[in-house]
């Protein structure tokens, strides 16, 4: 059904006929996603002063000690609470939150506030009291869904709602990481799936106005400052693809684990919520050795970078901050690992820079190890190249260093997509089922459906009518194939009418003349699974039949037709790509 509409009819048809509308429109998105990064950080910020005793606005993953009992009781009581909350959420949703790449991809950009809301408030609760997590993922999906409600309010079309989509996680991004290069490339690469010039000036306009609004009420102070490094020499490039090869490795390690934690605490015994309780346990006691495995890590990374970690301890942190992050998402806390592969990448960036750098096997200067490891782990883990290169370029401020991060992110992404071929977001698509690899627009595929394409008429025939009769019942000329059906209604095959009139054996049944017996469709299967079963079977029509089991008859399809509907589904998605036809010049 469709839903109300509460924008003016004037607004409506400026949003909808005018690209300056659209770009208004996804202004005030961006916007509404700034508010809800400095909501969402600050109650956050002050569950850790209240939780974990912080003071003069520290960060807790910047925290030399912890005492053991606190971290324990903290984590664990939220392990319990997230649990409790899952278990109380499920009995009121009857479906799952639908996050921005999967409403894009199969959706049409379509999003409900109130299951954002509700993945925002797990995400409160498992980043508030320091699960091994990042707040990116609750930043985004409200953001997003609050573009997909403004974006139904004006009715705007398809492509025009999924490009509000992107809006809103560009302006989330953009402000939360004070990038907003990176957060507009977040939405091309991640939430949109690709870039056009037609959606270019609404994401770019959201990414700024999000910013805006956080540095209007003072900002989240994230700054990250190293020293001002050289250009890097041409001799270390071989260090550089060393590196990056053996972080985009790790980061693939992290992704496995992540689920491996999954399938072990599902396979533990007693309810729900004991299970968050153990990983919230088992999270607090690396903790209580280090307090940087806790969060994201904007702090700990900082100082990894700022050179005030021992490098030679930065291995062993690397171990148990991705030990803490697939504890902490394996049990049931809910949280991204964006932030956290940054933290991450740049403790394997120095730890084996370290250690490789003496046989020169990487660049002697370990800071330039760590971005290396950051933009290498990045980009293994969150599949977004330009994302990951802008970010860090936002965060230090040194664009010399542009050649390097993008040879280390496109290393890293050759390599994943060789060796794993997902991203940490599409690795858990693929588990659940879905075979979607980005936010590439394929709802249209899945609702083009056989069902909605087939013919309910046909001409049939049971197997055990003879040659002779067919042929008088069908001359040649009067079709192309008879569909033999038996007397339960189960389909017997087809016969073409000219295999049917060369044959001279009237007395045959015409049963004995049938083929493709095995090659069936049935109405659920959309029509790029059905063009490969034309091909398959190199026939040019096909039966449908309820299903596979008992072969009722129901309709057939024919390969042009549905050849020539795929093909013009395409054009009409190309050209709403491109913005032909949308909007007066």
């Amino acid at each position: 059904m469709r839903m109300k509409s509460y924008a003016p009819f004037a607004l409506r048809v400026l949003v909808r006929q005018s690209e300056i509308g659209l770009t208004l429109l996804a202004a005030v998105i961006g916007a509404l996603g700034g508010c809800c990064v400095l909501i969402i950080t600050r109650l956050t910020l002050m569950a850790h002063a209240l939780f974990y005793g912080l003071d003069n606005g520290g960060r807790l993953s910047g925290l030399t000690s912890l005492p053991l009992w606190r971290c324990l009781i903290v984590l664990g009581g939220g392990g319990i609470a997230v649990g409790l909350f899952t278990i109380w959420v499920g009995t009121i949703l009857k479906r799952r939150p639908v996050d921005p790449i999967e409403a894009n991809a199969l959706h049409g950009g379509r999003m409900s506030v109130r299951d954002s809301l509700v993945v925002v408030a797990q995400t409160l609760i498992s980043n508030g009291v320091g699960a091994s997590i990042g707040l990116e993922a609750g930043f985004t999906q409200i953001a997003a869904s609050l573009g997909s409600f403004l974006g139904r309010s004006f009715r705007v079309r398809r492509e025009d709602l999924r490009i509000l989509v992107g809006a809103g996680a560009a302006g989330a991004i953009g402000s939360a990481f004070d990038a907003p290069i990176a957060g507009a490339f977040y939405a091309f690469e991640l939430v949109i799936g690709t870039y056009s010039l037609v959606s270019l000036c609404p994401v770019a306009v959201a990414s700024i106005t999000g910013l805006a609004v956080v540095n209007f009420a003072g900002g989240l102070h994230n700054d990250v400052r190293i020293p001002h490094l050289p250009p890097i020499e041409w001799h270390e490039a071989p260090g550089v693809i060393i590196l990056s090869v053996l972080c985009s490795l790790i980061a693939i390690l992290i992704m496995y684990g992540v689920t491996q934690s999954e399938a072990l605490f599902r396979r533990l015994p007693g309810p729900q919520w004991t299970k968050s309780l153990w990983g919230g346990l088992a999270v607090g006691t690396l903790a209580a050795w280090s307090p940087s495995v806790l969060s994201a890590g904007h702090e700990a990374m900082r100082l990894v970078l700022e050179g005030k970690v021992l490098a030679s301890a930065t291995l062993f942190l690397l171990v148990a901050k991705a030990l803490a992050s697939s504890l902490s998402i394996g049990s049931g806390f809910r949280g991204g690992l964006f932030f956290a592969s940054l933290y991450l990448g740049s403790l394997a960036g120095t730890g084996f820079g370290t250690v490789l750098a003496p046989y020169g096997l990487a660049p002697d200067n370990i800071t330039f190890c760590a971005l290396i490891g950051m933009s290498a782990m990045a980009v293994a883990i969150i599949g977004a190249p330009m994302t990951i290169i802008s970010m860090i370029l936002e965060m230090i401020g040194q664009v010399s260093l542009g050649p390097i991060l993008i040879l280390s992110a496109i290393l890293s992404f050759l390599t994943t997509r060789r060796l794993f071929g997902y991203s940490f977001a599409t690795w858990r698509f693929h588990l659940r089922g879905e075979s979607i690899r980005s936010a590439v627009d394929v709802g249209w595929i899945r609702s083009l459906t056989v069902q909605s394409l087939m013919r309910v008429t046909f001409r049939s025939l049971h197997p055990s009518v003879s040659v002779s009769q067919a042929q008088s019942l069908f001359p040649l000329g009067t079709g192309n194939r008879i569909i033999l059906i038996d007397g339960t209604g189960r389909y017997q095959g087809m016969v073409s009418i000219i295999d049917l009139h060369a044959c001279h054996d009237g007395d045959k049944v015409i049963g004995a003349l049938a083929g493709w017996k095995n090659a069936m469709l049935t109405p659920q299967m959309n029509i790029k699974d059905a063009a490969s079963l034309f091909v398959k079977f190199e026939v040019d029509a096909l039966v449908v039949v309820e299903d596979l089991v008992s072969c009722v008859v129901v309709g057939q399809l024919g390969e042009a037709y549905a050849l020539r509907r795929y093909a013009a589904e395409l054009e009409r998605s190309r050209r709403e790509l491109a913005g032909e036809d949308r909007f007066s010049v």
